[in-house]
């Protein structure tokens, strides 16, 4: 009689070898050369709210919301109409829908079909916001160790989107500082999802040259649940919620986002009432080498953060702040922290030539290092070989065993 105990780990073995060996093959990725990290420099500021002095256009919205969806795997209980009303009774004027790898239909409107989906079925939550694609791609690395997968999935995807956010970065496995001074293509980056109000990988970013946006969103999955809706929110300026619109404003950075406290912990009643009563801001701006702000009421704390995530300047009980650039400021952005709970970010400012760019954004150079890609997919190739070839024998013993 065989036992029972070495059957069991023989069967393991077998079940551990079968997954290793499809996540190898799902790791196979060119091998990129990244360029050095190059701070923002040049005589003039980037105000990304360049013309955006009327109010009338703000709107609120939420690009990061699960809805459910036909078929089995579902994260969230509600339809999208069901959502979009609970939304709706908030105070939101946008929402779309990004359920995971599936384009999801606007319930009740098709000039308001927004096409974005949230990319990535790994475990690691390398997830991304796919905006403007005609179909979902489908392809990921099913553990994205390592940069260079990252960055190809970015590239990748931008071959078929207007815009790519990357999401929620500080609840993603291995995205470290060194990772953050690599990685380039996406346009926008979820700052605040919960874990970190101090939107440290965005400053990495930053301060490795790459500019991008900051966006917040509830990453809703059950709209009935208060806690984990209308929390985060963005202020946009923008005509309507038509796509069109909204990719303008967004490639732009014509937003500001912000985070709210879940007022009433429950009591919906009360959550109605905090969520129409909201702090804004009034005006925003650059003048000269000045960076302003005024707002509609007065914030706890206001920061201007900069190059390495130093806080640059801060105000205390005020409704209005400025700084001036200095001329080694690489870049500034604004938080204002209200009594409340709320906090409110803006987009970073950031030094520019702009007799040679139109904005700080760029896509970094990273070549292909054909050395390393080829050793490194050899790699992966031989170790998914070898997981193969050890099922193979487990399956030849097990065969000759029974004859």
């Amino acid at each position: 009689m065989k036992n029972p105990v070495s059957i069991t780990l023989k069967c393991a073995g077998k079940t551990l070898a079968g997954i290793a060996a499809v996540i190898l093959i799902f790791s196979v990725s060119p091998v990129y050369d990244f360029e050095k990290p190059h701070p923002f420099e040049g005589p003039d500021i980037f105000d990304p709210y360049a013309g955006t002095d009327s109010l009338t256009e703000w709107k609120r919205a939420n690009f990061h919301t699960h809805t459910r969806v036909k078929g089995l795997f579902n994260e969230c209980p509600e339809w999208p109409d069901s959502v979009y009303e609970d939304y709706r009774r908030l105070g939101y004027d946008i929402l779309t829908f990004s359920n995971h790898n599936r384009l999801t239909l606007h319930p009740y409107d098709t000039a308001l079909q927004v096409n974005v989906y949230e990319h990535g079925y790994n475990p690691f939550k390398f997830h991304k916001l796919v905006f403007g694609a005609d179909k979902v791609t489908l392809f990921d690395h099913l553990l994205p160790l390592f940069p260079f997968q990252k960055q190809w999935q970015l590239d990748i995807l931008g071959k078929k989107a207007d815009l790519i956010v990357l999401n929620h970065p500080d609840r993603t496995f291995n995205v470290t500082g060194r990772c953050m001074s690599r990685l380039t293509g996406y346009r926008i980056m979820e700052g605040d999802s919960g874990v970190d109000t101090e939107f440290r990988h965005l400053d990495e970013a930053l301060d490795a040259g790459h500019y991008a946006f900051a966006l917040t969103s509830d990453d809703c999955h059950d709209s009935d649940a208060s806690w984990c809706t209308g929390v985060r929110c963005c202020w946009v300026d923008t005509p309507s919620g038509q796509y069109g619109d909204l990719r303008d404003a967004l490639a732009r950075g014509r937003f500001y986002s912000m985070r709210i406290p879940d007022f009433g912990n429950g009591d919906w009643a009360a959550k109605y009432a905090g969520n129409a009563n909201l702090p804004r801001i009034e005006s925003i701006g650059v003048r000269n080498d000045t960076i302003y702000l005024e707002l509609s009421r007065k914030a706890s704390l206001i920061t201007f953060t900069g190059q390495g995530h130093v806080v640059l300047a801060e105000s205390r009980d005020s409704d209005s702040f400025a700084y001036a650039m200095a001329p080694e400021d690489h870049y500034a952005r604004i938080t204002a922290f209200f009594n409340d709970g709320c906090v409110i970010y803006t987009q970073p400012f950031a030094r520019y030539d702009k007799a040679c760019a139109v904005s700080p954004y760029r896509v970094s150079p990273h070549p292909v290092n054909a050395c390393l890609t080829i050793l490194y997919n050899l790699l992966v190739i031989g170790l998914a070989a070898a997981c193969i070839c050890f099922l193979s024998h487990k399956k030849d013993k097990a065969g000759t065993a029974v004859n």
